[in-house]
């Protein structure tokens, strides 16, 4: 059995403005630089192995919260957004003509236009997941995030999720061949000393 714990990205101006980044390369802004720098990954998260994606917003929360430079794995790159990339949520939700959904009525199969669907996402997440052998932190995003919790917790994009994925925490799953596991309660980064 390994741990494998997750990790959102720091904010973006992006996301603070509730635009879809999806693979669109943002940067972090200063704000999320400045809260980040003061933070870091509690024991024993400090020794295990570190990788991002390979998006600059994971790649710099990665060093910042760690101290050293991440691995990086195109399977953890968010989920594709496709046309939807740089638009707002709320925009798209106002347009009954968008076919935009709330994640509870997503379903594994819903697929933004010519963009990628949970299913598609799980499908290069588990075999990279899956091939870990030691305990890892990942740097990634949330349709990520959302995806490896769904997988371990069983939800199916069907009604509310049975977790939230908050930034600043790490949500950690056990990985054994027998099967995933979410432990219960994210664990919070630790502020510097």
């Amino acid at each position: 059995m390994i741990q494998l714990a997750i990790l959102r990205h720091g904010h973006t101006d992006w996301n603070r403005a509730g635009r879809i980044q999806g693979r669109t390369d943002i940067a972090l802004d200063a704000e999320a630089r400045t809260q980040l720098a003061a933070l870091r990954l509690p024991a024993p998260w400090g020794d295990a192995d570190l990788v991002a994606s390979p998006l600059s917003r994971a790649v710099e929360t990665a060093h910042l919260v760690a101290d050293r430079a991440p691995a990086t794995t195109h399977a953890l790159m968010e989920m594709d957004w496709g046309q939807w990339e740089g638009k707002r949520g709320i925009d798209l939700k106002a347009d009954p003509a968008s076919g935009f959904r709330d994640i509870e009525d997503w379903g594994w199969d819903y697929r933004p236009p010519g963009g990628e669907s949970p299913a598609a996402l799980r499908t290069r997440l588990i075999p990279w997941a899956e091939s870990l052998r030691c305990d890892t932190v990942a740097v990634c995003h949330i349709g990520v995030m959302r995806v490896l919790l769904a997988h371990a917790t069983g939800w199916d994009f069907d009604g509310p999720a049975p977790f939230q994925v908050k930034r600043n925490r790490l949500y950690v799953l056990r990985i054994a061949p027998e099967g995933w596991q979410a432990v219960s309660g994210p664990i919070r980064l630790e502020n510097r000393a």
